[in-house]
């Protein structure tokens, strides 16, 4: 077999040799099928793929050698054909275009190839242009598409005959008489690039503009101190951030934004705000700032100090709160489950969570005693009391606050908590031998005679007090709660702490001591007596 582009050798290249039909340029031309329509003088094929059969080829025309003869410009895609003279009118039988041409074609002499050429054919007809689809050079002038093709004649601007119509009229076939179409395609596609172009450039400069706005810019915010009231929440350790969010939630603040700014430099106390719905970031963090609009209630308060502290923080007289508390109570809210038991001395015990609450002036009492029922049932909700009150053997939900408001009571220090809850727990058990059944607490006497000191009396004498309250003398839980305990308390009643200990005494706020037996309890009160002696 010879080399590639070096002319024909013995034997016929293969139909499937990957140049098949490259015959070099050696200035002979190759055989070919007597049959086959030829396209001018000598046409050269290059790269073609048998493979590819019914597609177009494209040739280089020239008499063998480059830079010879006349360039063909009709086996492109897009150009018109222009009619060739033919040398010799005898009838030819043509090949199909695509198909392989047979070897013994091939042999054929090429000076004889040349005497017998057959009339020009064209192989492929140009179809009738798909009014769907554009192109923007459609109505360019043949120079412009064709620059410097030999044949061309000047067009006019309205001429917007198809091209396979002028190409079929050089031919020397007569003009098709359709109606010209003055379809200004190319305005279309303009059209349509700009309509694109200016959709790109007016997103992205939403885009932008949004970016900026959200880094850069103002944030959102309402004007004005709002109108309407609501209460919200502001949780322990929340952040500004946090903050915000809950008041946009809520409607008070247009945005989050809007409100850490006014914030950045403000201290904010955890705890519940009656607020006024779209004020500006500003007025929401003034009214929270404003001492002189909240009520701090702390943990381990009654609801008697609570009455008088609601009484002086909204200038009533003594015992009004008292009064609508008394008569109101029905009307606050309380679940069905709290103060069923008549011996109960206040419904409201263990009700009026300790938090901070909005008491701005004109404010009623009850509005303020509703906002605290409301935070404790929320924060009992959270905790399911209703479930857990099965699980560590009590009566119900009451129960368990009941529980939590004597370790807020008796243990003096959070730490301590969950020991002092098991130690309230074991006195509870029906087999305990050391207190049989009694929890023998002074903060339930106080409670009963309404007074807070560490001296109650002897515990002989205490016995001989009657009252439902007095654990000296009445073995189980007291009626109801005996204060309003705070978060840590009640999770320390609902998860108490394993040991055996049935008493306790703190000697200083690092060191509480525990113990199983009174013998063990005796000698930890001796320390206790001799250290605050030292201390007095």
């Amino acid at each position: 077999m010879t080399e590639y582009g070096r002319g024909s050798g013995s034997q016929p290249w293969h139909p499937d040799d990957p140049l098949y039909g490259d015959q070099g340029y050696s200035g002979q031309q190759h055989p070919q099928q007597s049959q086959q329509p030829q396209y001018g003088h000598g046409q050269q094929q290059y790269g073609w793929d048998p493979a590819q059969d019914g597609q177009q080829q494209y040739g280089q025309q020239g008499g063998g050698t480059y830079g010879g003869g006349q360039a063909d410009y009709y086996g492109a895609p897009g150009g018109y054909q222009q009619p060739q003279q033919p040398q010799h009118q005898q009838p030819q039988h043509q090949q199909p275009h695509g198909q392989q041409v047979p070897p013994q074609a091939q042999s054929q002499a090429p000076a004889q190839q040349a005497q017998h050429q057959a009339p020009y054919q064209p192989q492929q007809e140009w179809s009738e242009p798909d009014d769907e689809k554009i192109s923007l050079f459609d109505d360019l002038p043949p120079a412009a598409a064709r620059p410097g093709e030999p044949g061309d004649e000047p067009r006019d601007e309205e001429d917007d005959e198809p091209r396979e119509e002028r190409s079929r009229g050089r031919r020397g076939g007569k003009k098709s008489k359709k109606p010209k179409k003055n379809k200004r395609r190319s305005g279309t596609a303009c059209l349509v690039v700009a309509v694109v172009l200016l959709g790109v450039v007016g997103g992205g400069g939403y885009l932008a503009y949004d970016y900026w706005e959200t880094h850069f810019g103002a944030a959102p915010d309402y004007e004005g101190q709002g109108s309407g009231q609501v209460q919200v929440e502001i949780p322990k350790g929340a952040s500004l951030t946090e903050m915000g969010k809950v008041l946009q939630e809520a409607g008070v603040v247009k945005s989050v934004g809007a409100f850490t700014n006014a914030a950045a430099k403000k201290a904010i106390q955890p705890g519940t705000y009656t607020l006024h719905k779209e004020m500006s970031g500003a007025a929401a963090v003034e009214m929270m700032t404003n001492a002189g609009n909240f009520l701090t209630i702390s943990e381990g308060q009654r609801a008697g100090q609570i009455y008088a502290a609601i009484d002086k923080k909204l200038g009533l007289a003594e015992g009004t709160t008292k009064g609508a508390a008394k008569s109101q109570a029905k009307n606050l809210g309380l679940p069905e489950w709290a103060g069923t038991d008549p011996s109960i001395k206040d419904p409201l015990e263990g009700f009026l969570f300790p938090s901070q609450y909005s008491a701005g002036k004109g404010t009623k009492p009850e509005e303020i005693l509703r906002q605290m029922v409301t935070r404790a049932k929320e924060n009992y909700a959270k905790q399911d009391l209703e479930g857990k009150a099965k699980e560590l053997g009590l009566k119900s939900p009451l129960q368990v606050i009941t529980v939590a408001s004597l370790v807020q009571a008796e243990g003096r220090y959070k730490h301590d908590f969950d020991k002092v809850s098991r130690v309230i727990y074991n006195r509870l058990k029906p087999d305990n031998k050391e207190t049989y059944g009694l929890l023998d607490f002074d903060s339930t006497v106080n409670y009963a005679k309404n007074t807070s000191t560490l001296d109650t009396g002897a515990v002989s004498d205490l016995r001989q007090f009657k009252d439902p309250y007095n654990t000296y003398k009445i073995k189980g839980l007291p009626p109801g709660p005996i204060d309003n305990p705070g978060l840590e308390a009640l999770k320390s009643a609902l998860a108490p702490a394993p040991g055996p200990w049935y008493y306790f005494v703190s000697i200083n706020e690092n060191e509480t001591l525990f113990a199983v037996t009174n013998e063990e309890h005796n000698k930890n009160r001796e320390r206790y007596n001799k250290e605050h002696k030292k201390g007095a």
